[in-house]
């Protein structure tokens, strides 16, 4: 291609932290535009210790072409309308109410979503940077920029990775300074501009907000923490991005622990999924509320998850697995706690592998919708207690977990989940996997 793609979003992220920390920004707040912009929004303000929130923007469509915009509307009541489109297409006062409270209810709706209740971030007399994690047609990024400016903003910095060249000059009227990395004459999608660009789930995005708002606004034994400065853990309370160094790569992951947590699940992702992955998160969530510790993080750079042939790789996902158990025993927050393994699909025979690999080291493993088959010749040399967790209508792997069982010398149990399919996107299915490994961890944990 010629040009440096972006990793994934926290790369560009950080690419453009770095290209802004050498700006002269007084007072800035950022704000990510959902989805994928919040992931970026997350490293440019952790870089310039400054706060993080969401811009929550919608259209307002003209009620007979509703691609055709007439406005857009933000929060605290801000409304920007294009007087010329509303004149031209006849647009009542009473069909433009109806299409403000429509759209007004569905800002607010993902706004809860996204913000759990949290207000808005006070934007008057501040530096705002919107960024986003490209651009495409750039509709929203134009409706945030007026909303941004209607709030009382004094300055505004457009930021984003990527955008077509031919669309930046229409921003050079709305922003009072644009940060573009990469222009590209030739342009079909933002995501051609990144190695990894997973979908974004609004899970993730509240997850960032709550993690910058507390490094800024939690109390520390020795008084307020300065803006922006990283939270520290305290009595056992973990909960941040981290780096896990191996032999062979850098493996961004995401670790909490909860404070008197009894273990820590290390999570082992199947093919064609990172530590982003909405299933594991929420499998997360609840080991966490149960009182054990996680680590999601990604076994493959996003060069190695591109190849095939890497994803099906058991034996470097397996020891990967296992430099990462050596790299917690050594973190000062999880050095003495008990390690379990948490793998779905091929992560569960990377689970089993390097279970087999650490011997009684791992306190009890899970496998969810996994391949067990792929690490057949290590079977017998598990020593942790495991789980296998299969729904029901997924025979084939049903098959393959039964005939896996029997090659277990450790304690074990099958456990199918009656109607789900291979990824338990059945109503309730995901959440009694998330019930199966929590008592199963806690039971070996405890």
């Amino acid at each position: 291609m010629g040009v440096r793609r972006f990793l994934d979003r926290v790369d560009a992220g950080r690419r453009l932290a770095e290209h802004l920390a050498d700006m002269e920004i007084d007072d800035p707040v950022v704000l990510g535009l959902p989805l994928g912009g919040v992931v970026c929004a997350a490293e440019v303000a952790l870089t310039l210790r400054a706060p993080l929130d969401v811009i929550v923007v919608r259209k307002l469509g003209v009620p007979f072409q509703p691609e055709l915009a007439m406005g857009a509307i933000g929060e605290g009541g801000a409304l920007v309308l294009n007087d010329e489109t509303v004149r031209r297409a006849q647009v009542t006062e009473e069909e433009l109410a109806a299409v403000e409270a429509r759209e007004r209810a569905e800002l607010e709706r993902r706004v809860h979503r996204f913000r759990d209740g949290r207000p808005s971030t006070p934007l008057e007399g501040r530096t705002v940077i919107i960024v986003d994690d490209g651009i495409a047609t750039g509709a929203t990024a134009r409706a945030a920029l007026r909303v941004v400016r209607q709030r009382g903003a004094r300055r505004i910095v457009l930021a984003v990775p990527v955008a077509p060249a031919d669309e930046l000059p229409a921003f050079d009227a709305l922003a009072d300074e644009v940060v573009c990395l990469l222009a590209p004459a030739e342009f079909w999608a933002v995501g051609q501009w990144y190695v990894d660009f997973p979908a974004i789930a609004d899970e993730e995005v509240s997850r960032l907000l709550t993690a910058q708002a507390q490094r800024i606004h939690e109390p520390t034994a020795t008084g307020d923490r300065q803006p922006g400065a990283p939270l520290e853990p305290t009595q056992g309370e973990c909960d941040r991005e981290v780096m896990v160094v191996t032999a062979t790569a850098e493996l961004p992951g995401h670790l909490v622990i909860p404070s008197g947590a009894v273990g820590i699940v290390v999570f082992a992702h199947g093919s064609g999924s990172s530590r982003h992955s909405p299933r594991n998160r929420q499998v997360a969530q609840a080991l966490n509320e149960a009182g054990l510790g996680t680590l999601l993080l990604d076994l493959l750079t996003p060069r190695e998850a591109a190849h095939r042939s890497s994803v099906f790789d058991i034996e470097l996902l397996s020891t990967r697995l296992v430099e990462a158990t050596k790299w917690l025993s050594a973190q000062p927050e999880s050095r003495d706690q008990k390690v379990c393994y948490f793998g779905a699909s091929t992560g569960a025979a990377a689970a089993l592998w390097a279970a087999a690999t650490l011997g009684g080291e791992i306190r009890a493993v899970v496998a969810r919708g996994g391949r067990p088959d792929l690490a057949a010749e290590h079977l017998h040399d598990v020593r942790s207690p495991t789980l296998l967790i299969v729904g029901g209508r997924d025979s084939i792997v049903v098959d393959l977990n039964r005939a896996a069982a029997r090659h277990l010398r450790a304690e074990h149990r099958l456990e199918i989940v009656p109607g789900a399919t291979h990824l338990f996107e059945e109503p309730g299915a995901l959440a009694q996997v998330a019930h199966l490994a929590t008592s199963w961890f806690l039971a070996h944990c405890t």
